[in-house]
């Protein structure tokens, strides 16, 4: 006769207990919560009460998605005169540059354009100034030249009494720090707002300062003497600021703002010569645009919103169906905006003006933009 140990005879009998535990009677036994374990920290499950994270699997914290613009800094770099505004900016020879207008008022007699520097957009220090005892000079703005110099062009709102009353000038640099003397580009009185280069030619959309409003288009190869391509390509809604943008097809793009009718931005779209211009409302309000292409082929506008407070914005703009949407709005408020872009690293950058902590002084906002949205072959839709 074979003995079995006794404590083999229990542990048969636990194994037997078990499985028919396990044979679906498992329902008559009430779950009971699992205890904490010393020691071991407790994980908050998806779904747990009280849990702080995402109910979803495979969810991310809210706040980080990345199909959301994110605003990295934004800081003060410019104070020092009683009302600083009006900027640009740009990316030359491995360094930045800010200009922008100072003067005593939004509007003075005393403007004057100061030119800072950066080498990495934290510590500032003026490389140039340009000031007149005969002109206001404002809203300035630079471009680089076919053969890689720096110009820098403003206007010049001559003091009365003179004939004249504006100038559009520039001056062009190898270095940011020393300019030679300004040259007249474009006729008086009609303001070369923003100066843009294409194909080693000059472009620029110039509107009317005088009481009949109209925007001309002009050219200036090299840069320094410019003729009409195009004049009075618009004269409804009292045109005014314009930036042009031309693509690898040389097709142009000019976004535009107007000051009468319903006062909404509109798009434009020309094909060479530029001599015919087709342009479409945008549905908003935009004072002092600018506009840049992604190198993923999307277009970012930056400018001042009123919804209903002017505030500094930036937008997408579907050039194919002539809107704008907005990304996000910039510290910013009371008398603000005019903004420059530049886009590097994969980091938009943003200059502009604001007086929403006091008197208007000058920021710089680095700007971290969604990720371009991968559409597959069978969403793309079908143009006929």
């Amino acid at each position: 006769m074979i003995r079995v140990p006794y404590f083999l005879l229990v542990l048969c009998a636990l194994c037997v207990l078990t499985m028919w535990a396990a044979g679906g009677q498992s329902s008559a036994l009430p779950a009971q919560p699992l205890p904490g374990i010393p020691g071991v920290p407790r994980l908050d499950l998806p779904g747990a009460e009280g849990s702080s994270r995402p109910r979803v699997i495979g969810a991310v914290d809210p706040s980080r998605v990345e199909d959301r613009a994110e605003i990295l800094s934004a800081e003060k770099i410019w104070d020092q005169a009683p009302h600083n505004a009006f900027t640009d900016l740009v990316w030359y020879r491995g360094r930045w540059y800010c200009a922008f207008r100072e003067g005593s008022r939004h509007v003075s007699p005393d403007g004057a354009v100061r030119v800072i520097t950066s080498a990495d957009g934290v510590e500032w220090n003026t490389a140039y100034r340009i000031a007149s005892e005969y002109a206001d000079v404002r809203d300035p703005k630079f471009s680089i030249t076919a053969d890689r110099r720096l110009m820098l062009s403003a206007m010049a709102a001559y003091n009365p009494p003179t004939k004249v009353r504006r100038q559009t000038l520039a001056w062009y640099s190898l270095d940011g720090r020393n300019w030679g003397d300004p040259f007249k580009i474009g006729d008086p009185d009609l303001w070369l707002w923003r100066v843009t280069w294409h194909r080693r030619n000059a472009y620029s959309m110039a509107y009317s300062t005088l009481p009949e409003r109209f925007l001309r288009m002009y050219v200036g190869p090299g840069g320094l003497r410019f003729r009409i391509v195009s004049d009075r390509l618009l004269q409804e809604g009292s045109p005014s600021e314009a930036t042009l943008l031309f693509n690898d097809d040389d097709s142009a793009l000019c976004l535009l703002r107007r000051d009468g009718g319903n006062q909404h931005a509109y798009l434009g779209y020309s094909h060479p010569p530029y001599r015919g211009w087709a342009w479409r409302d945008l549905g908003l309000r935009l004072g002092g645009p600018d506009l840049i292409r992604l190198p993923d082929g999307r277009l970012v506008a930056a400018g001042r919103s009123y919804d209903p407070e002017p505030r500094t914005t930036l937008f997408w703009i579907d050039e194919q169906e002539a809107t704008a949407e907005e990304i996000l709005k910039l510290p910013s408020g009371g008398d603000n905006s005019y903004p420059g872009l530049v886009f590097r690293d994969g980091v938009l950058w943003v200059s502009y003006y604001s007086s929403h902590e006091g008197k208007a002084s000058i920021y710089l906002a680095k700007v971290r933009l969604p990720k371009k949205k991968e559409v597959k072959v069978n969403e793309i839709p079908k143009l006929y």
